[in-house]
């Protein structure tokens, strides 16, 4: 698979890596629960069993959090990685911190107890990222103060535990600032860049290239839109379409079958084309998703259908929420 080097780091990344916010759950419906005390979605012998066909699949990169199935994200990695152990030295595992199921701590004490915490689920000595996670509607100060998350992964960072800081939001909004105080190598960017969501372009973008701050890009396949299409009395998880953005993707299917590519496939690597974009994360709930997206990264393009797809490509105001 086609790599890029992650902004000013020294990270080569695969062009298409695996999102495990999902992983494990049964069925999309099912996704609605994961916020939900008392109920976890998260089946664990599946989700193993994603992860290990995404490893056997080839896959090399793959991103966490402290809050994705409550834990059991890191703990099911930890397990993939035992149970291919050889594999283990190729494998690129980035996770994210301050944001636990119970909820958001951005203090010092917490950001250590928290990447300890995800190394020892994991079985790994050090991390080449960690990223501080959903810091919407806290003071930016006190999130990278000396004494809050930013001068803890600081802490880390020289004592060789952490390599590289990253910013990851569920927030455009709040992503840009962080993104635009240079402070971080690297950026999760969700809800901000694929075939119908151009906000990237509107400050994002900007302000990476301005620190040469690398992008992996989340949440390419608009919770798997751009994978079906538009499915009458289909529903997405936070996501409501409006119906010229349904008849547009419509369109981008029709000339993906023209020239008999998936729509995933151009979905994907549409979005690792930009120059400042090195990686996208497509989620997978089930290990046939993982596979898929694998295979896809590697599907041949046409430049015709590129060319074609220029001017489909359009920016939709998609109303997100839980």
């Amino acid at each position: 698979m086609r790599r890029q080097r992650l902004g000013r780091t020294e990270i080569m990344l695969p062009i298409v890596g695996l999102g495990t916010a999902f992983t494990g759950i049964p069925t999309s419906e099912q996704t609605v629960y994961d916020y939900v005390e008392g109920v976890n979605p998260v089946d664990r012998e599946l989700g193993l069993q994603t992860l290990l066909a995404a490893l056997d699949a080839g896959c090399t990169f793959i991103d966490s959090a402290v809050l994705y199935g409550r834990t059991l994200s890191e703990s099911m990695i930890g397990e993939a990685l035992r149970q291919r152990p050889r594999l283990k030295q190729d494998i690129l595992i980035t996770t994210k911190c301050g944001r636990a199921f119970e909820g958001h701590d951005y203090s010092y004490d917490a950001i250590l107890r928290d990447v300890y915490a995800s190394l020892e689920r994991m079985g790994l000595d050090t991390l080449e990222i960690v990223y501080i996670h959903d810091p919407m509607d806290y003071p930016m100060e006190d999130v990278l103060s000396d004494r809050g998350a930013l001068g803890a992964l600081r802490h880390l960072q020289d004592q060789g535990v952490v390599k590289y800081v990253g910013t990851a939001a569920n927030d455009p909004v709040t992503n840009l600032p962080y993104i635009a105080t240079g402070e971080f190598d690297a950026a999760v960017i969700a809800d901000s860049w694929s075939l119908i969501n151009l906000t990237a372009a509107e400050g994002i973008f900007a302000a990476a290239e301005k620190h040469d701050v690398g992008l992996v890009n989340a949440t390419p396949l608009e919770r798997g839109l751009l994978v079906t299409g538009p499915i009458e009395g289909g529903s997405y998880l936070n996501r409501f379409f409006p119906p010229e953005c349904l008849a547009q993707v419509s369109q981008i299917q029709d000339l993906c079958a023209r020239y008999h590519v998936p729509m995933l496939a151009v979905a994907l690597q549409w979005c690792a084309r930009h120059p400042l974009v090195a990686s996208t994360i497509p989620g997978a709930r089930l290990p046939h998703e993982a596979v898929s997206s694998l295979e896809a990264a590697n599907t041949e393009i046409p430049d015709d259908l590129w060319t074609e797809l220029q001017p489909l490509v359009k920016h939709f105001d998609i109303v997100t929420g839980n």
